[in-house]
């Protein structure tokens, strides 16, 4: 069936449902689906009958890995929303959903309270200039103290956090109290939150605030205060407090009616910064008639229709037989099929305009963050990359079934398209397949799912740390490459210095040859044989970083002088310089945080002080449990899944991010060094 889409972008709404696992974000997607009537029956997570958790890996561990998009309708309004998941291991999906919406509305336990990733989420949302909701849910469960909880979610967030609506008769209904103000709730006074949030929007706002002061409550439209409610959102000025039990219902019309009349379209939205092709901004608009923009924002390897690319449209309308190009592509394709994605169903519609979430199939050019569009007067338009968290949980893979090599690869490339925070790397000196993530639940996961979809099983092993090299002084360097085979020779002389830069500066070649003593033609093999040299190591066989080479002179000869006699003069000049310029080993230092019951606190700090782990601080959290946040070497992490089951009875867990890269221990590095000589020698 083909459904004609004619809602308008001031009519829709785009809302991330973000927070804790556990804090019942899937229950109240549902909750949503049904009070709209898009579903007749709620599902649940333990029957595995949600329209979100579709996976089989979802289904097994009742949780969600994946985001997923529906669409409803509550009164006017088109509420385009994405259910994402809670655990930090599968955070790369939830942080790739914000880019799509302008709402963001962290979901709150009521009786855990304030949790890690309420913390990380609101966080995340600010920096993307997103309109933030905190939605308390399970209001109704034995043992919520709501009104200590507003406290709380106000002394960690501000006083910017007031309640819009209040809960009545004991979690069993909810009150608006930003439209009314009578009526009795379970705690604080119905007029005193009226109150106070109005005072808060309207003094934002000179010309609300001056009719309000003169003519009193009764004066201000309902456009005026969603006008004046819509820039504290997105100033940051306000963030409501909504209240909702996702498990009967209550507080679920209210906080529809919380996005239909309060929370910002997409024309009220700040676009991403898409960048044309000379690196000047580009500057968007809801316009429909313009050129078509759109973002990626998600990839499905679906079995039925084939990959599918998930895109926001931010300008210009697509329809069915559209021709787009994919970023600076000259080659556009057209739109067969265009859909609506509801959960699992894909339902196909005649055009999607700006604002509104769409996909398409079979574009096998499509890439994650791909902007889509039909402008040929730009070489290119292109969208300044999400930041997300570094991969740094790895494993070494081989197909445990010879012959399924390029099965292997094939089933890892398409995983790797569906999640930014899932990397695979190819190491060909050592013949070996490494996959990253962020943590072990999260590669046990993607391995699972590979098994499952494409029938690749794998042996896997501990792969070899990321380490880097770079250098602690200043050198010079000298070589001079002269081969003589019969014919013509071979001829090149180089000579360089180095210096070391700031961490994580990178690398930079500076050409400082006066008098043509070396033709500007051999600079650029030069500073490849550099790159050769850089890439291979220089004392333990991992990559140099965070340097600058400057050539200054060298030679040529007329008649035997080629690039390749500078590309080796280039490298063995380089190395010369380095094992003169202090070399050190660099080993990637993260930030660990580790969830675990309070009891178990000692052995935990206890074992990761042992890993010269620096203790950062803890946050106690409801519940009885703790997060502690410290930094450690990666290589000293190596086995702590295991461990911190043991230590936990397997209630523990942990997430890593990349914090920087320090020296290494000499004796670490002397080890290294060690291992790596003999490999050195043979090549």
């Amino acid at each position: 069936m083909t459904v004609q889409t004619g809602s308008h972008t001031e009519s829709i709404r785009n809302i991330a449902l973000v927070g804790h696992a556990g804090a019942g974000k899937t229950t109240l997607f549902e909750a949503l689906l049904q009070a709209t009537g898009v579903i007749q029956t709620q599902g649940t997570v333990e029957r595995g009958s949600t329209v979100s958790d579709t996976d089989s890996q979802e289904k097994a561990r009742v949780h969600s890995i994946d985001s997923c998009v529906a669409r409803l309708e509550h009164g006017d309004c088109q509420i385009n929303l994405i259910d994402t998941a809670g655990y930090a291991d599968f955070r790369g999906a939830t942080l790739a959903a914000l880019a799509a919406v302008e709402t963001a509305a962290i979901v709150v336990n009521a009786i855990n309270g304030i949790e890690h990733s309420t913390r990380r989420m609101m966080m995340h949302a600010r920096e993307r200039g997103l309109a933030r909701v905190l939605v308390v849910n399970k209001i109704d469960f034995d043992g919520a103290n709501l009104a200590a909880l507003v406290d709380a979610l106000r002394d960690e967030f501000g006083s910017e956090c007031l309640p819009v609506n209040l809960p009545a008769q004991r979690g069993t209904r909810v009150l608006d109290c930003f439209f009314h103000s009578e009526g009795a709730t379970d705690f604080s006074s119905l007029a005193e939150a009226h109150q106070r949030i109005l005072d808060q929007v309207v003094e934002i706002n000179e010309t609300v605030m001056g009719r309000y002061l003169d003519d009193g409550e009764d004066a201000l439209t309902p456009q005026q205060l969603h006008d004046a409610f819509e820039q504290c959102l997105r100033e940051g000025h306000l963030v409501p407090i909504c209240f909702v039990s996702a498990r009967t219902g209550a507080g679920v019309k209210e906080l529809l009616d919380v996005a239909a009349r309060l929370l910002p379209n997409p024309a009220e939205g700040n676009p991403p910064p898409f960048v044309r092709g000379d690196g000047m901004p580009l500057q968007v608009s809801n316009d429909p008639g313009a050129h078509v923009i759109a973002d990626v924002f998600k990839i499905v390897n679906d079995p039925f229709v084939g990959k599918l690319g998930v895109f926001r449209v931010w300008q210009g309308t697509i329809r069915r037989d559209s021709q787009l190009l994919v970023d600076d592509g000259r080659k556009p394709f057209k739109v067969g099929h265009l859909f609506r994605l509801q959960g699992k169903n894909h339902v196909e519609i005649e055009e999607a305009f700006p604002g509104e979430l769409a996909a398409v199939a079979k574009v096998e050019e499509i890439h994650f963050d791909a902007v889509l569009h039909d402008s040929h007067d730009e070489d290119s338009i292109s969208l300044a990359p999400l930041a997300f968290p570094e991969p740094m949980y790895g494993l070494a893979l081989e197909p445990r079934h010879k012959g399924q090599e390029q099965k292997l690869s094939n089933a890892l490339a398409r995983l790797a398209e569906e999640d930014p925070c899932f990397r695979v790397e190819h190491h060909k000196e050592l013949n070996e397949t490494v996959v990253r993530g962020l943590s072990d639940l999260h590669l046990k996961v993607m391995l699972e799912r590979m098994r499952e979809r494409y029938g690749v099983e794998v042996e896997t092993h501990p792969p070899r740390i990321a380490y880097r090299e770079t250098i602690a002084g200043h050198a010079e360097g000298h070589h001079r490459h002269k081969k003589q085979t019969g014919g013509a020779g071979q001829f090149g002389e180089v000579f360089l210095r180095i210096e070391p830069l700031d961490r994580g500066a990178g690398f930079e070649f500076v050409d400082e040859v006066k008098g043509g003593v070396i033709p500007g033609q051999y600079l650029p093999a030069i500073e490849k044989g550099v790159r050769q040299a850089m890439e291979h190591g220089a004392i333990a066989g991992y990559p140099l970083q965070d340097l600058r080479v400057t050539v200054y002179d060298g030679k040529h000869h007329s008649v035997d002088s080629k690039e390749v006699a500078f590309i080796s003069a280039g490298k063995k000049a380089f190395l010369d310089a380095v094992v003169k310029a202090r070399p050190i080993v660099l080993e990637p230092i993260v930030n660990v945080e580790v969830a675990i019951p309070e009891h178990n606190v000692g052995d935990v700090t206890g074992g990761l002080a042992s890993k010269r782990a620096r203790i950062l601080g803890t946050d106690i959290q409801r519940g009885g449990e703790l997060v502690i946040k410290a930094q450690a070497p990666l290589a000293e992490l190596i086995d702590y899944p295991t461990e911190l089951k043991s230590m936990t009875g397997g209630r523990g867990r942990y997430s890593l991010d990349l914090s920087h890269y320090e020296a290494v221990p000499p004796t670490v590095q002397k080890q290294l060094s060690d291992e790596w000589k003999p490999h050195a020698e043979e090549d």
